[in-house]
């Protein structure tokens, strides 16, 4: 098995390509070690010192670590990781846990509004960012604004705040007049 690393747009953040599917559908976020149970592939590699976040997307491991990690110490034990974890033949999430669509449902008189935001960001936003190794997902949207929700690469990117505001926000204006802003949420 070879696993290929690809850098992202933060530097915190590697992503991992194992050269198979790691999740079939959706994506999952894990942004601390509390949160891995149920995630055999996530546990492993937090078991890494030094590593901060896991994102598992289709065919992709994003890894985030501390500030005080060197890559060119923590890279070589996650590429165990990855692969002891595909050697065991163990799913990337157990049980009923279904990855996530990613996008919060909406109810309410905005309805057509939200599914045009969600459209652009599943057709225009969301594959250029997996690239990067991270995912974009809609929150909400009240009065103008669309709320989105950064995980895995994207989360905590220096140049987030460009993407969001001349990228993403751009083009919800240019389609979708109701749109007048787009903020990130936190976790």
């Amino acid at each position: 098995m070879f696993i290929q690393t690809e850098s992202t747009p933060n530097p915190a953040t590697l992503k991992f390509l194992p050269g198979q599917t790691v999740l079939e559908a959706g994506t999952a976020d894990f942004p601390s070690a509390d949160t891995a149970g149920k995630s055999p592939l996530a546990s492993r590699i937090f078991a890494v010192e030094g590593v901060t976040g896991v994102f598992l997307g289709n065919d992709f491991v994003t890894v985030t670590k501390s500030d005080a990690t060197e890559w060119d110490h923590v890279k070589p034990a996650i590429l165990g990781a990855v692969m002891e974890h595909f050697q065991s033949g163990q799913p990337a999430l157990e049980g009923d846990s279904n990855a996530s669509g990613g996008h919060a449902e909406h109810t309410g008189e905005d309805g057509a509004i939200v599914d045009q935001i969600k459209e652009l960001l599943d057709t225009r936003v969301r594959p250029a960012v997996a690239q990067d190794g991270g995912d974009i997902t809609f929150h909400g949207f009240e009065r103008g604004v669309v709320y989105l929700h950064m995980q895995g690469a994207c989360a905590g990117c220096p140049s987030s705040t460009l993407t969001l505001k001349m990228g993403i926000e751009n083009l919800l204006r240019h389609y979708i007049p109701e749109v007048v802003e787009v903020r990130p949420v936190a976790a």
